[in-house]
C-alpha cells in the first residue's frame, strides 16, 4: 500500500488521529512501528467493545507493525478514573491476577501472536521508589490534571477526587516512555491519558507518540457503552448461539455502527444493505454471521443463521439449547429462586436485573412465561426444561444430584 492507502485503511473506525501528518511521517520511516495499547484487566471477558481497539491494533499488524500490548496489572489496582463520576473501587492483586489469567489468551482470537509483545506495567511501575514518584509528579501540573472533564465535574460538584486517581494518567504515560511507543491506541475516553504520554515522552527526550482514538461501542441495549457490569455486552468467548442471538437483539439504528467497528465488511456494502426498500433484519443477520465467523467459524455462522430462521422467523418451539447445570448451592428451602438461577448462569448481570426481566415478561420455561419475580422451583421441576431469557438466550437445564 502507498502511505495514503495505509492512512485510509487505518482511518476506519477512528474518531481522531493526533496528528495524521505525524502518523504519515512515521509510516514513511520504513521500519515496524511500536504500536501500544494499554489494557487494565478489571474484568474476565474481552467484549466486542474492547475488541474495537484490539482490531485496530491488528490493522497495524497487517501493515507489518508490532503490537505492544501493556497489561495494566499495576494500574488496574488504581482504577482508571476516565469517565467516572466517583472514585473506583481498587482491585486486589489477587483479583487483578485472576482477570489477567482469564483474558490473556482471548487477545489472540484477534491479534497475531507472532507480531505481539506482551508487557506488564508492574515490571517498571512496581519498582519505582517514592522518590521516583515525586520526580514523576514534578513533570506535570495540577492545573493540567484538572483539565480532565471527569475531574472538573467532580470538583465542581464537591465530589471526592482521590490522590491515587491523579497519578493514573502519569502511570499510563510512563508506560509509553518505557516502551518508546510510536503510536498509542485508545477509546475516546482515553484521550487525556494518551496526551499525557506525549508530554512525558518529550520530557524524557523521546519523539512523542501519535494518538489514535476509537469510538466506544454502544451495547446491545442501544443506549449505554458496552459494559459487563451493565449486562449489555457480547463476549468474544460467547457460544456461537449467544453471540448470534445477542447481535440480533441490537436496535436497527446501531447496525451500521456495529458493522464499522466489529467487522471488516466494506461500508459501501453496508450502505447498500441498509438502503431504501431493504429489510434491516437481513443486514442484521449478515452482521451476526460476520461476528460469529470472526470468533468461531463460517460453518457455525451458517448453522446459527438456520437455527435463528427456524426458531424465530417460523416461530418454532425451541427443543435444543446449550446445556446448563443448575448450581447445587442455589437449592434452598422452598426451591431454587429463578432470578438467582438466571444470574448464576450469566443470563443477566445481577439477580435484581433478572427479577426485572421476569416482571417484563422476558423469561419463560418451556415456552410458558414466568411472571413472579420471586418464583422458586424444585430441581426436578427445572431439570430438562428450556429456560428462555430475553429474545435470544436459551439454556437447557440439568441438575446433578
Amino acid at each position: 500500500m502507498t502511505i495514503d492507502q495505509q492512512l485510509e485503511f487505518l482511518r476506519r473506525g477512528t474518531t481522531e488521529i493526533i496528528n495524521e501528518d505525524d502518523l504519515a511521517a512515521k509510516l514513511k520511516l520504513g521500519r515496524p512501528l511500536r504500536v501500544k495499547l494499554g489494557v487494565d484487566p478489571t474484568a474476565a471477558d474481552v467484549t466486542l467493545g474492547w475488541a474495537v481497539v484490539l482490531r485496530k491494533l491488528r490493522d497495524f499488524q497487517k501493515l507489518g507493525h508490532i503490537a505492544c500490548l501493556v497489561i495494566g496489572d499495576f494500574t488496574a489496582m488504581i482504577g482508571d478514573p476516565s469517565g467516572k463520576s466517583k472514585t473506583r473501587k481498587q482491585l486486589s492483586r489477587e483479583e487483578v491476577q485472576a482477570n489477567v489469567d482469564a483474558v490473556s489468551q482471548q487477545f489472540f482470537k484477534i491479534l497475531d501472536p507472532e507480531r505481539t509483545e506482551i508487557n506488564f506495567n508492574k515490571d517498571w511501575l512496581g519498582k519505582m521508589t517514592f522518590e521516583d514518584v515525586i520526580r514523576l509528579c514534578s513533570r506535570y501540573t495540577v492545573a493540567r490534571i484538572m483539565e480532565r472533564d471527569d475531574f472538573t465535574k467532580r470538583f465542581q460538584e464537591h465530589k471526592p477526587i482521590a490522590m491515587h486517581e491523579i497519578l493514573y494518567p502519569l502511570c499510563q504515560g510512563m508506560d509509553s516512555v518505557e516502551l518508546r511507543a510510536d503510536v498509542e491506541l485508545g477509546g475516546n475516553d482515553q484521550k487525556f491519558n494518551n496526551l499525557v504520554g506525549r508530554v512525558l515522552m518529550e520530557q524524557y527526550g523521546q519523539e512523542p507518540q501519535v494518538v489514535l482514538l476509537c469510538p466506544l461501542l454502544v451495547g446491545t441495549d442501544g443506549k449505554e457503552k458496552m459494559s459487563q457490569s451493565l449486562g449489555n455486552y457480547v463476549s468474544i468467548t460467547d457460544s456461537p448461539r449467544d453471540m448470534f442471538g445477542k447481535t440480533m437483539s441490537i436496535p436497527d439504528e446501531r447496525i451500521s455502527n456495529w458493522f464499522e467497528l466489529c467487522t471488516d465488511v466494506p461500508m459501501t456494502e453496508v450502505a447498500e444493505m441498509l438502503g431504501p426498500g431493504k429489510n434491516p433484519r437481513d443486514a442484521k443477520i449478515r452482521l451476526a454471521k460476520e461476528i460469529v465467523s470472526l470468533y468461531h467459524s463460517a460453518e457455525l455462522a451458517d448453522e446459527e443463521e438456520q437455527y435463528f430462521i427456524e426458531t424465530f422467523s417460523k416461530r418454532t418451539q425451541v427443543t435444543e439449547a446449550e446445556e446448563a447445570t443448575i448450581p447445587g448451592d442455589l437449592v434452598q428451602e422452598g426451591g431454587i429462586p429463578l432470578a438467582s438461577l438466571i444470574g448464576a448462569l450469566g443470563l443477566a448481570p445481577s439477580n435484581g436485573k433478572a427479577r426485572d426481566l421476569i416482571k417484563q415478561g422476558a423469561v419463560a420455561l418451556d415456552g410458558e412465561k414466568v411472571s413472579d419475580p420471586f418464583a422458586k422451583f424444585a430441581p426436578p421441576d427445572l431439570a430438562g426444561k428450556i429456560l428462555k431469557v430475553g429474545k435470544h438466550q436459551f439454556r437447557k437445564l440439568n441438575f446433578n444430584n
